[in-house]
C-alpha cells in the first residue's frame, strides 16, 4: 500500500481509515473540504493528488467502485471507506484482468436477472476474451492499445449494463457492497499470484 505514513488512525474511525481523509459522499469532488468518494480517497492515500482515476488503481475497478460509492447509502459507504486503502494500489498487472472483472460483475446482475440474453452474451464474451489473454505477455504497444480500446468500448458497456440490473435490484445496497468487496479482494489475490508466477520463472 502506498499510503502516506505521517497519516494517523482517529479515535472512533472504522478499521482501517487513516485520519486526514475527507467524509466520505456521493459524486465527484473539486475539493477534499466538499467531501470525497471512494476512488478519490484512495487517490490521496496512494499519491496525495485529488482525483478520481489514480493511477494505482485499475480503470476496471476504479469505475466499479465509483458506482458502488454512488449507488449505496451513508451508512454502507462509511462501512465501505476502509477499501480506500487496498483500492489505492490495486492494479493487477495481467491483460486478462479487465475481462474476468466485467465478467465477474456480469454474473452478478446474472443473478438478478437470470433469464438475460444481452448478460449471457456478455458472460460469453468476457470468458472467451479472458481465456485469450490468461497467459499473453504484458508490454507492448500494440497490446497496451487493443486493451485500451476494448476497455472503452465493449468492457466499459458490458460493465455498465450489468451495474444497471444490479442498482435497479431491490437490495441493490446489500448486493453492491459485496461484490465490491469481493472484487477487491481478487484483485489482491490476482496480483499476489501473478507475482508469485514471476518469481517462479525467474528462478529457471
Amino acid at each position: 500500500m502506498n499510503a502516506r505514513p505521517d497519516r494517523r488512525w482517529p479515535p472512533g474511525a472504522p478499521a482501517g481509515v487513516p485520519d486526514g481523509l475527507p467524509s466520505p459522499a456521493r459524486f465527484a469532488h473539486l475539493h477534499p473540504d466538499d467531501g470525497a468518494c471512494l476512488m478519490e480517497a484512495a487517490a490521496l492515500l496512494a499519491s496525495g493528488r485529488f482525483t478520481d482515476s489514480p493511477a494505482g488503481t485499475h480503470p476496471a475497478l476504479a469505475a466499479l467502485a465509483r458506482v458502488v460509492n454512488d449507488g449505496v447509502g451513508d451508512d454502507a459507504r462509511r462501512a465501505l471507506w476502509p477499501l480506500a486503502a487496498d483500492l489505492a494500489d490495486a492494479h493487477p498487472p495481467g491483460r486478462d484482468y479487465a475481462p474476468l472483472l466485467v465478467g465477474t460483475v456480469v454474473d452478478a446482475a446474472r443473478r438478478v436477472k437470470p433469464a438475460s440474453r444481452p448478460l449471457a452474451r456478455y458472460r460469453r464474451v468476457c470468458r472467451r476474451r479472458a481465456r485469450r489473454l490468461a497467459h499473453a505477455p504484458t508490454g507492448g504497444a500494440v497490446s497496451r492499445v487493443a486493451d485500451l480500446l476494448w476497455w472503452r468500448g465493449p468492457g466499459r458497456r458490458h460493465l455498465e449494463a450489468a451495474l444497471r440490473v444490479l442498482c435497479a435490484a431491490p437490495d441493490a445496497e446489500r448486493r453492491l457492497s459485496l461484490l465490491l468487496r469481493q472484487a477487491v479482494a481478487q484483485a489482491r489475490e490476482y496480483t499476489d499470484g501473478r507475482a508469485s508466477d514471476r518469481d517462479v520463472s525467474c528462478n529457471r
